[in-house]
């Protein structure tokens, strides 16, 4: 007897798709007005038809300060690329607060794990919970987010430089490279206080013997290959034209930025906020109002950013990053101008998205709020 053919993956998801799309608005149906999931988190917290929540497998702490998380995501998890983030959710008080983490997996480790490090940082309310979350605890993620990637064809060589907590969305595409056997086309810069700081730094002993060139500098310390914080001269021996990856605290980014002769080859993100730039035209004294539409709140403008704004007028919108990574917080601006902090562009057209935290009013704005 000849047995038949397999079915091709990509047939098995449109067929399991086409199931959800017929099922899911049944169960909306029989399940009204509470919906299914409010029945299948009874059974268990990490079930849903719709949202990606994840449970906490292991909890890990490897170094002063930070937390290292295993998560199992259910069904609803789409899978991710090297180098991005999710939004993670979690109940502290009954409220839920969401912020934004890099996954360090690589993209060819166990399936449906997911390894987060989060830096406890002094009035971090999320950071600092998370020190203490224990297994078996559920939270909410979001679908992956971010372009800090790899492009689908590897480059023949890869620059990556990241600084401090800078290093999670690196490490995750360090550890893809290794695992695809490309761990001697790595040059890897890692900028730290001191060498108890880094959270991986038994891993990176690891990568730097199976051929990574492993380059790190501890500006509080010594004993490392490099010394001092970024500079041209650390760059020796790479050359010109390698494509590079850098994240870390907006110093570094913009270190780096400034002295790169090729921006094409140049991503970027960053860890804290960026540094606001001189305004492209003199706007003055903030003046006007801001009008959160759908509130009924009306708040004078204080030059600070919407979405403080909008807290203060007592107001709580999402956001996950609070420095225009993101995403999060974008909401629709119906009327007025406003301007980006971290690179001066005005937004002067009716019904455009723009990113609360990273977004200053000119005068009087709408926003759908």
């Amino acid at each position: 007897m000849t047995a038949a053919p397999a079915e091709p993956a990509g047939g098995r998801r449109r067929r399991r798709n086409l199931l959800a799309s017929i099922a899911t608005p049944l169960l909306d149906t029989l399940t009204h007005p509470h919906g299914p999931d409010r029945y299948l988190e009874m059974i268990n917290p990490a079930w849903s038809t719709r949202e990606v929540r994840a449970e906490i497998t292991g909890v890990r702490h490897r170094s002063p300060g930070t937390v290292t998380l295993l998560a199992r995501p259910n069904r609803i998890w789409r899978g991710f690329r090297a180098g991005q983030h999710v939004a993670l959710t979690t109940d502290i008080g009954g409220v839920r607060r969401s912020r934004c983490y890099s996954i360090v997996s690589s993209e060819h480790g166990p399936a449906r794990q997911l390894e987060f490090t989060v830096h406890a940082e002094p009035d971090g309310l999320v950071s600092n919970h998370l020190q203490g979350i224990r297994p078996g605890t559920v939270v909410g993620l979001s679908q992956a987010l971010g372009p800090f990637t790899l492009p689908d064809e590897r480059p023949e060589q890869v620059l990556l430089i990241s600084g401090g907590s800078g290093i999670t969305p690196v490490l995750s595409i360090l550890r893809t490279l290794r695992d695809e056997g490309r761990a001697e086309s790595v040059t890897f810069l890692h900028y730290a206080r001191t060498a108890g700081a880094v959270a991986y730094r038994d891993e990176l002993d690891e990568l730097a013997a199976s051929g990574v060139r492993m380059l790190r500098s501890y500006t509080r310390g010594e004993g490392g290959e490099l010394s001092g914080r970024f500079n041209p001269l650390h760059l020796a021996g790479v050359p010109a034209d390698v494509p590079a990856w850098v994240c870390g605290p907006a110093t570094l980014v913009e270190t780096v930025r400034e002295q790169w002769a090729r921006p094409a080859e140049l991503r970027t993100e960053h860890f804290t906020p960026p540094t606001p730039v001189a305004p492209v035209i003199d706007i003055g004294e903030p003046t006007g109002e801001i009008v959160f539409a759908g509130s009924d709140r009306r708040a004078a403008n204080t030059g600070a950013p919407l979405l403080e704004q909008a807290e203060a007028a007592g107001l709580r919108p999402a956001f996950g990053c609070r420095m225009g990574i993101c995403f999060t917080c974008t909401r629709r601006k119906t009327a007025g101008t406003v301007r980006r902090i971290d690179n001066g562009a005005l937004s002067t057209g009716p019904d455009s998205d723009i990113q609360l935290c990273v977004t200053v009013p000119v005068g009087d704005v709408t926003v759908e709020l």
